[in-house]
């Protein structure tokens, strides 16, 4: 960490085979044990869940979102947990238009038409207090190839610099650089090349995650950790199925986030280390199981799956239930994850994983196969 830096990263154990490792981060509000899940509460707040719930959890940091808590200021309270800001352009494409002074775009609040450039990316960020601060970047979809992809490649160096200069309590928040190049390795690499010569405490891997094929995704994920400091922090932005944190760990990746295990739950659908049960459907009327039975959170401790089938269609708070059900997972998966990399016993973790989420489904994901053989875990 740079002397300028409020955070410390102490690397406490390294897989002897594949890229894994296993953290300490000290932040301002406290540590973060990596490799680390952060659920996303993008208005400061998980939907559906309190505090208080998140803490009981063990969770150590979540993530709120610039841009909605810049243009509908709420009091954001997460003492303990870190908040980082950042800023996904993609969701709100069809409102933006990207200039090199910033990012224009019409409120979906009030239609009024803002211009959210680096500076007042981190001025919001500076008020609100985070730990861990993102860069305004400019962000195209994965999908996308072609010369946009290096214009916002270019241009987010160029933004990173602003960023730097507007930050006004380097001391105290630590503003990570966002890596951009698409699914061009060279321009991945130039990325990476000029970004690290920046004294930023910390690195997220952006612009993936999609829709982009996942074996294109993988490479440009491994690529990014062959060449990120090893003293500093690497962020994996938007990436939350199980399978994808535990290969994408294995390949390097200390920190994820992503709506997914919320999101999914506010559909019906609960998280298992064998896949995911839609507890909507009719096989779950008569099942007095909990959703998994060896799961310590307070839903598995106190409902059956047939309970919250029932109250499904009428009650949110069965979305609740799943929730906390669904954070409880991903937060207990990564423990679990970490454990076996301090344990040296890393790439048995993962091949009893695999199999298990895989049993009967017909055999591995191919790209799973491949990124997992890149670093020495062979799963055949």
């Amino acid at each position: 960490a740079s002397r300028t830096s409020a955070l410390v990263l102490r690397v406490v154990a390294e897989c002897p085979v594949s890229k894994a490792r296993a953290c300490e981060l000290s932040l301002p509000h406290g540590p973060v044990h990596t490799p680390v899940f952060m659920p996303v509460g993008t208005q400061g707040t998980l939907k559906g869940i309190t505090v208080d719930q998140l803490e009981a959890l063990g969770c150590e940091i979540c993530l709120g979102n610039t841009y909605h808590l810049g243009m509908r200021p709420v009091c954001v309270g997460v003492s303990g947990f870190s908040r980082s800001g950042g800023f996904q352009m993609v969701s709100l494409i069809e409102l933006s238009e990207v200039t090199e002074e910033g990012v224009k775009f019409r409120s979906p609040y009030d239609g009024k038409e803002i211009l959210l450039t680096p500076e007042e990316s981190i001025n919001i960020q500076n008020a609100l207090g985070s730990d861990i601060m993102m860069q305004l970047d400019d962000v195209v979809s994965s999908t996308i190839s072609g010369p946009r992809v290096e214009e916002a490649m270019h241009r987010s160096i160029r933004w990173l610099d602003r960023c730097i200069k507007a930050n006004k309590n380097p001391e105290r928040q630590n503003l990570f650089a966002i890596i951009q190049g698409g699914l061009n390795p060279e321009l991945r690499k130039k990325c990476l090349e000029e970004m690290t010569k920046r004294d930023v405490p910390g690195f997220a891997i952006g612009g993936l995650s999609g829709g982009e094929e996942k074996d294109h995704f993988w490479k440009m994920v491994t690529l990014s950790t062959d060449d990120l400091p090893r003293d500093k922090p690497r962020y994996l932005m938007g990436v939350g199925y199980a399978t994808d944190l535990v290969v994408c760990v294995a390949l390097g990746c200390d920190m994820f986030d992503c709506v997914f295990p919320t999101r999914t739950a506010r559909f019906g659908t609960a998280l298992v280390p064998w896949g995911s049960l839609q507890l909507r459907h009719k096989q779950f009327a008569k099942d007095f199981q909990p959703i998994d039975p060896n799961c310590e959170c307070a839903t598995c401790k106190r409902y059956s799956r047939a309970f919250i089938h029932a109250i499904f269609k009428t009650n949110t708070a069965a979305m609740h239930h799943i929730t906390i059900h669904n954070i409880a997972y991903q937060l207990t998966l990564m423990r679990l994850v970490r454990q076996s990399i301090v344990e040296k016993r890393f790439p048995d973790f993962v091949r009893s994983f695999m199999s298990r989420m895989y049993s009967g489904k017909g055999g591995y994901p191919e790209w799973a196969v491949e990124a997992l053989a890149s670093v020495n875990i062979a799963l055949e």
